[in-house]
């Protein structure tokens, strides 16, 4: 890895430190370099180069905003041996506690970052001149208003589906929920879960009327591993980003712990409950359990099929 390192990088000297890490899908681990600490994530799967690249564009995404701190992603890498490597920078990081509500914060301002250009480019449109928006002093970039991204991005290991839709009711459930429950019956058959989604279909639409939606640039994996927080603020990190309804992030958050009532009083200080809010984010919810059922086995069939059933009803 040493001698990847320093032909990729450009680096005169490459040495591993004794910081690892890792979760359910990836290993990690810090070199340092003549040009700085870098953090290695490494995949065997020969399918890692795409969830990598998918990981390297969502950090690309998210850093352009200047809203919350995420690592520097630096380059995608094929590993010795097979598989991939992501390189990026490496931040001592530290559990989430003393800058929750900041983190709640800086995620709203991520949500909010492209309405507050398309506002931009609106009041731009009347002035002589007037083409592009220019946020916190950032970059130019278009306004987007369509849902999706522009490269596959996966939640844990399975791709996620982000064509463009100008639809996020279509966009939901065709691309989020459909692929997964293709895979419970490609896996499983389970009849019971099949009947469900076909009934839960025709409910989907009501859970969204008279609601605007204005895409948000999202993480899109946000539970409690994949915060923390250094000295200066929190850090977000294993993005799997797309743009879309910004309560879709919140749902993962609620599931599994490790947000503090600072970090949702701070959020919804900026961005306020919808109409309907709890019942949109069970149907959220419902993607992160069929998820973990593709990805884990069926001991999250049960919690898939509570939701069926609640928002069935």
């Amino acid at each position: 890895m040493e001698e990847l390192l320093r032909r990729e990088l450009g680096c005169g000297s490459v040495r591993a430190t004794g910081h690892t890490g890792g979760g359910c899908i990836s290993q990690g681990r810090s070199y340092d370099t003549d040009r700085g600490r870098v953090f290695v994530k490494v995949n065997p799967k020969a399918e890692a180069r795409r969830m990598f690249e998918g990981e390297m564009a969502s950090l690309t995404a998210i850093l352009k905003t200047n809203t919350v701190r995420v690592p520097k992603p630096i380059k995608v890498l094929d590993a010795p041996g097979g598989g991939s490597v992501l390189v990026m920078e490496h931040v001592d990081m530290r559990h989430l506690s003393s800058h929750a509500a900041k983190l709640g914060a800086q995620l709203a301002d991520l949500h909010l970052e492209n309405k507050k250009r398309g506002e931009t480019l609106l009041k731009e449109a009347g002035t002589v001149g007037g083409r592009s928006a220019r946020v916190g002093g950032q970059e130019e970039r278009p306004f987007v208003d369509q849902f999706g991204f522009d490269v596959v991005t996966c939640c844990g290991y399975l791709p996620q589906v982000n064509d463009w839709q100008e639809d996020w009711v279509v966009f939901y459930a065709r691309q989020r929920i459909q692929p997964q429950m293709d895979m419970v019956e490609k896996e499983s058959g389970d009849r019971e879960a099949l009947q469900l989604w076909s009934a839960l279909q025709l409910k989907i639409p009501d859970l969204f009327r008279d609601l605007q939606i204005i895409p948000a640039l999202l993480h899109g994996d946000l539970w409690g591993g994949n915060v923390a927080e250094d000295s200066s603020g929190p850090v977000i990190f294993d993005p799997a980003s797309f743009y879309g309804h910004s309560e879709y992030e919140l749902a993962i958050a609620g599931m599994f712990g490790g947000f503090s009532s600072s970090f949702y009083s701070a959020y919804h200080g900026k961005i306020p409950k919808a109409p309907g809010f709890e019942k949109r984010l069970q149907l959220y919810q419902l993607f992160h359990y069929l998820n973990h059922w593709n990805h884990f086995g069926s001991g999250y069939r049960g919690s898939s099929l509570n939701i069926m059933r609640n928002l069935v009803k």
